[in-house]
Order: structure tokens, then sequence, then C-alpha cells
């Protein structure tokens, strides 16, 4: 029964139920969250069955429930008065019933799916009787019943004509008994290889929680070896600078690139297909946007201010100084990626180093090339982190720089603008630095377009002269491939029908292995039952002989007619102990009675020494009392009386 409750909890905490329950839990549910875990899983199988039952007669979820189960060819145990508890049990939710009904639907629940969904289509659909006075829908659930009859009795036909065929084989009882607990054991191997698969599953995750809590232990000793504050503190900062870094920066121009790219690749799957004619039309439109754009680059370049030529020194230096920062923080990434990776390895090794010998050995040798590593990684990561905070520092000179300069140009330009203003030439510092700045650019061009030229005419030759070479060479080595590739088509078939031969003997093989292997593995089992039951015989006969030789010493001693051997059997000692316990406790009982005779004056004499105590602690007080006052007055005795004289 704890088995069976342990499987129905078990299947009940996964997917597709996740109910966290636990066999103390489960065990207290009450009858009605009971009836409602067992609709919860009927609904699994038949979707039809989801139902709150506390919004559902009792009778009604009863019977919705029994049809269910009779489709599902479920058999509850015992007879017709078993039926009859059974169906009361169903009612009041009684656990000895529902119990068996759960751990059998679990057991089988993608089959009872199928058999639930292939059930619509087989049961008979009563058709109501106003609706059969219709000759078109009589006729049609006519039909349709002597179409399923004519199926009900080939099928009939066939199990007979199976049945006798089989029935002509020699021992055909004995084989089909040997069937049925061959099907038996596969479907009990199915359930055991399952639970095994699990219990892999288990242990794995068991093992990975470990050895995470392992590098976390690990981790946090040895922070906790150099764990000064300065030290801390200056970790910290640098952990916290370089994940705002990432955070800040870097993660959002990725995440920036990578929706642009993903934008651009869903615009180009939701595009049709492109033949070359479409191709074409863009690259002449490709074109055609470049040359714009360079139509516009140049009328920038007449009309803008010259900004961009005076700040490109400055730009280039900032912008090499981002690349760099970002190539650092890369690098800083992938050594962190790295040195994780390491450990993980690490934890791996010495895990496999602990189950193959029991103990982790560190040798001297090994533990100083650890340390002198560590200490070349501590190194180069301070050596990075410098650079890095010198770059930084660099950075924001340079942006305060190009700040400033930004400021002193827009000052000069204005100057500027106004002098040209007032002679009446305003305008002419900014044509004549066009001006220079188009024909130093045209003589580029021209430059640039001749050594194209030229370098596209050698570029040609070569590649022909290169071309006609690797066509030479490449002649007889087409010729050698046309040959192999024949020759490997023919051991590629030579492989697929030795590698069939092979299968085939495997798997015969196998099968002979796996049938050994029972065999093998039943008789040890048998043997080891044998050999426990031989232990147990023999540790009973020796404490039976054990018995045996006490009582007939004890009757030896008793029946002898030797007085010191009677005072040695048992039977005398007990006699002698028990009449030793009996005048104790006669004593004791009589101690007893003249305890509680004396208990009433002895209390009152302890009331009177008590009341006596106190009168002589009070006789102390009035001693000391006259003692401080001698001033007041006088404490004289007469008669045994005290008396204060004033």
């Amino acid at each position: 029964m704890s088995d069976q409750i342990k499987f129905i909890v078990d299947n009940l905490n996964k997917e597709p139920f996740r109910k966290n329950y636990n066999l103390i839990t489960f065990d207290s549910l009450e009858p009605m969250q009971l009836l409602q875990v067992l609709n919860d899983v009927l609904a699994e199988i038949d979707p039809k069955q989801v139902v709150d039952i506390r919004e559902e007669m009792p009778e009604q979820t009863a019977k919705r429930m029994l049809s269910l189960l009779g489709i599902l060819k479920y058999k509850p145990p015992g007879n017709a008065t078993d039926m009859s508890t059974f169906r009361q049990g169903l009612v009041t939710g009684s656990k000895p019933v529902i119990y068996p009904v759960l751990h059998w639907l679990l057991q089988r629940t993608s089959e009872l799916k199928k058999r639930a969904y292939l059930a619509r289509f087989l049961i008979k659909l009563e058709v109501p009787s106003e609706f059969l006075q219709d000759e078109t829908v009589a006729d049609t659930n006519k039909q349709d019943i002597s179409a399923m009859e004519e199926e009900k009795d080939q099928l009939i036909k066939r199990v007979e004509r199976l049945k006798k065929r089989v029935e002509t084989v020699q021992n055909h009882q004995r084989m089909l008994k040997i069937a049925r607990q061959l099907r038996v054991e596969k479907e009990r191997e199915e359930f055991l290889a399952q639970q095994k698969q699990e219990q892999k599953n288990q242990l794995f995750h068991a093992v990975q929680r470990l050895q995470r809590v392992q590098n976390q232990l690990k981790i946090m000793r040895h922070a906790a070896a150099d764990a000064k504050p300065e030290s801390l503190m200056k970790r910290l900062e640098e952990e916290i600078k370089f994940n705002s870094y990432m955070v800040t920066e870097k993660f959002p121009k990725e995440l920036e690139n990578k929706k642009k790219e993903l934008h651009f690749l869903q615009k180009v799957v939701s595009e049709p297909a492109m033949g070359h004619s479409d191709l074409l039309e863009l690259q002449s439109k490709i074109n055609e946007i470049n040359t714009q754009i360079n139509q516009l680059i140049e009328k920038k370049m007449m009309r803008n201010e010259p900004i961009e030529g005076k700040l490109s020194l400055y730009r280039q230096q900032a912008s090499i100084i981002s690349r760099k920062k970002e190539a650092k923080a890369e690098e800083l990434q992938e050594t962190k990626e790295k040195l994780a990776s390491l450990e993980r390895e690490v934890s791996v090794k010495t895990n496999q180093t602990r189950e193959l010998d029991g103990t982790e050995i560190l040798k001297g040798d090994e533990f100083k090339r650890y340390v002198s590593k560590l200490r070349s990684k501590s190194t180069v990561f301070k050596k990075k982190h410098q650079i890095i905070a010198e770059l930084k520092a660099e950075f924001g000179l340079l942006q305060r720089t190009e700040e400033l300069l930004k400021q002193r140009h827009e000052n000069i330009q204005h100057q500027l603008q106004n002098t040209e203003e007032k002679r009446g030439i305003s305008g002419y510092s900014y044509t004549q630095e066009e001006l220079e700045r188009v024909s130093a650019l045209k003589s580029e061009v021209d430059e640039m377009k001749g050594r194209t030229l030229d370098d596209m005419s050698g570029m040609v030759k070569k590649l022909n002269s290169l071309v006609s070479e690797k066509k030479s060479a490449l002649a007889p080595i087409i010729k050698e491939l046309r040959q192999l590739r024949q020759k490997c088509q023919e051991l590629t078939q030579e492989c697929e029908e030795k590698k069939s031969q092979y299968d085939s003997c495997a798997a015969g093989l196998e099968s002979n292995r796996s049938k050994l292997e029972q065999e093998v593995r039943g008789l040890r089992e048998e043997c080891l039952q044998e050999e426990s039951r031989y232990h147990y015989t023999n540790c009973m006969i020796k404490s039976l002989e054990v018995q045996l030789c006490r009582a007939t010493e004890e009757m030896r001693a008793y029946v002898s007619a030797d007085q010191q051997g009677k005072r040695k059997a048992v039977r005398e000692q007990y006699t002698k102990n028990i009449a030793e316990q009996e005048n104790l406790g006669k004593k004791l009982r009589e101690k007893q009675k003249a305890v509680r005779e004396s208990h009433g004056p002895n209390m009152k004499q302890v009331k009177m020494w008590r009341d006596f105590e106190q009168l002589m602690e009070c006789k102390k007080q009035c001693f000391l009392k006259q003692q401080s006052q001698t001033a007041i007055g006088q404490v004289t005795q007469e008669g045994g009386e005290d008396r204060l004289v004033l």
C-alpha cells in the first residue's frame, strides 16, 4: 500500500498535474478533495470530465466516473457484492476504493487517452425517439447499426479462425500462458526502466546541485581567506563598474544591433522570392541611391561649417579609445568565462578523482604551479584594470578638451563672421575653405581613379594567368577524383552490406545475451534467497540448542537430591529473590505507616519552631533599634519585658 501511495504522489507531482504533495499531505486529504484529485486525473484522460465536483450532485459524479471507468475497461476487485461497495466508496470518497483507481489510471495514462478518444466513435449513440420518427434519420441509423453488426461478425469470425489455427499447435495452452506472462513481464520491464530513468535523472540533478554548492562553498572560503574590508570594497567597486558598463553601454548596443538584424531578416523573409531580373533591378536602385548620397555629401561639404575637418582628429581619438574600451571589456568577459569553465572542469576532475581513489591528493609542485598561475593571472588582471582606468581617465580628458575646443571654435567663427560683415565680405572664409577642400578632394579622386584603373588591369592579368595555371594543375587531379568517386561508391555499397550483416548478427547475439543475463540473474537471486534461508535456519538451530541446554540443566538441578545443586537452580534463586522483595516491601509499608502517624505532630512542631524563629528575629531587631535610639530614650528589661523610658 505504501508503494502504491508513493507511486501516486510521484506522478501527481509531475506534469501536467503539479500538485506538490508528499505522503503525509496526500494521505490527510478529505474525501471531497480526494474525489477532486480523481476527477482531475480523469479530466486529463478525457477533457469532457473537467468539472468542479462541489457544483455537482454526488450521484451524478459517481455515475459519470463509473461510465468513464467502464469505457476505460477498469475492473474493480471482487464480486457483485464488492461492486456495490465500490460504488458506495466512489460516492463517499473512500481511500481503499480511490487509491487503486488512481494507481491504475496513472500507470497507463497515454494508453487510456487513446482509448477515451476512440470511445466517442465506437459507442452506440442513443438517438431520441422523436428524431427516429423521421424516415431519413431512421434509415441512416439502421444502416449504421447493420454496418457495425457486420463488422462485429467479421471480427468474431476472424477471432474464431485464429483460435482454431492456434488450437492445432501443440501445447497451445502452455504457449498462450507463456505469451501472457511475457506481456506482463514486458510491461513490468517498461515500468522498471521508466523508474530507473527517473532515478538516474534525479541522481544527475542531485550531483549537479552538489557540484554547484561545492563550487559556491569553495568561492566563499577563498573569499573569506583574504576577506579584508579594503580588498572587498575594491573588488566590489570593480565589479560594479564593469557591470554598469556592460549594462549601460555594451549590452544596449548589442541588443540594438540584434534588433536591427532581426528586423532586417524578418523583412527579407516576408518578401517573396526574387529572380535574376529582380536582383538586377535592386542593384541598379542601389547604384542610384549611392550616387544621390555622394551628391548630398558634396552639397553638405559646400554649405555646412567646416567643423568636421578641425575636430576629426579628436573624434578619431575618442573612437579609438571607445573601441579599445570595448575590446578590453570583451577580453575581460572572455577571461571570466574561461575562468568559470576552468573551475567547472576542475570540479569535474576532482569528482572523478574522488570516485576513482576516494581521496583528493594535492601535490606540492602542482599546488605551487597552481599558485603561480593564479598570481600571474592576478597580475595580468591588475594590469588590464590599470590600463582600463588610464583609458577612462584619458577619455574623460579628451571629452573635456573637445568641449573646450568646440566652444573656442564657435567663438572664433562668430568673431570672423562679425568681421566679414563689417568689411562687407560675409561668407568669404567659408567659400575659400570649401574651394580648397573641393580642389584637394578632386585631386585625390583623380589620383585614386588612375591608381584604380592600373591596379584593376594588373589584377585582371594576374587572375587570368592564375586561372589557366589552376586549370592545367587540376586536370590530372580531376581524372583521379573520378576514379576515386567510382571506387568510393563501390566501397560504400560493400560497407552497407557488411553493416546490415553485422547488425543482424549483433541483434541475434544481443537477444541471446539478454536471455542468458536474465537466467543468470534469476539463478543468482534464487541462490541468495537459499543462502539467506540457510543462515537463518542455522541461527534458529543454535538459539534453540542454547535454550534446550539451559532447560536441561535447570531440570537436572531441580530434580537432583543435592541441596547445593537446588540452590543453584534458577527457580530457587527467583523464589529466594521474591521472598526477599516481599520482606523488603513489608518493612517499607511499616515505615510508611509510622511516617503517616507522626506526620501531623511533626508538622505542628515545625510550625512552632518557625514561630519561635520569627520571635527571636523580632527580639533581635528590637535590640538593634534600642542601641540606635539611646538619645530618645532608654530600654529596660523588667520581669522578662522590655520597657522604653523617655
